[in-house]
């Protein structure tokens, strides 16, 4: 099971922590918010306290969280400092919440590991990233029906499309297939998938399909 922390417990991260503990990860909130964190210890681990101070993350337990996501945005101060003590306490992957262009250089430039924009990004799908660390990119695109971009399942690698049948057998489409160049340099090529195709082990496939396939997928 993952181990998340989230602090900030605005609409963001209130949505993202529900989402992900739904998710089945084990989620710790921090906000000095106490009435949220009465009501978040219902499907989450919660702690009021002040992020900005390294010992509260710290007692938390937020240096033995795989992923920690600071979803505090208004305050432009407290994100860049609880995103320093994460990464101080030596958090492998630390998303941040950014309001703007200079926010989000700024949350780069002291350590974060990737920067969301909400108005760009939904909780959701931010949770999905998190929560399945296989799937790369997701989008839903209508209710129940999403595009995803996933690694090449163990099962099929180096078949063909044909043998792997993932629309028959996964209920998936692959629409196209991501490959790496020959010159490492280079961006990776598009291919539009031909039955023929074999699929290799370094592919990034952008798949269409339900939801709960996608998840089944990865």
């Amino acid at each position: 099971m993952r181990r998340i922390g989230i602090i900030g417990a605005g609409r963001f991260g209130m949505a993202l922590a529900e989402t992900l503990s739904n998710s089945g990860a084990e989620v710790i909130l921090v906000d000095r918010n106490r009435p949220a964190m009465q009501q978040a210890n219902e499907y989450v681990t919660a702690f009021q306290g002040d992020a900005t101070q390294p010992h509260t993350l710290e007692e938390a337990g937020f240096a033995e969280c795989d992923v920690v996501v600071v979803a505090i945005g208004s305050n432009m101060e407290a994100s860049i400092m609880a995103t320093a003590n994460c990464k101080e306490l030596g958090v492998p992957n630390v998303v941040s919440k950014a309001t703007s262009e200079l926010h989000g250089k700024i949350l780069r430039r002291i350590g974060a590991d990737s920067v969301v924009y909400p108005d760009r990004d939904s909780a959701m799908r931010v949770a999905r990233s998190i929560a399945n660390h296989q799937v790369l990119d997701f989008l839903e695109i209508s209710e129940g029906y999403s595009i995803a971009e996933v690694p090449v399942p163990d099962g099929v690698r180096g078949k063909t499309l044909a043998e792997a049948d993932l629309r028959k057998k996964k209920g998936i489409t692959i629409l196209c297939i991501r490959r790496s160049s020959e010159d490492p340099k280079n961006p990776r090529t598009v291919i539009f998938p031909q039955a023929s195709d074999v699929l290799e082990s370094d592919d990034k496939l952008i798949v269409f399909g339900p939801t709960h396939k996608l998840d089944e997928l990865s």
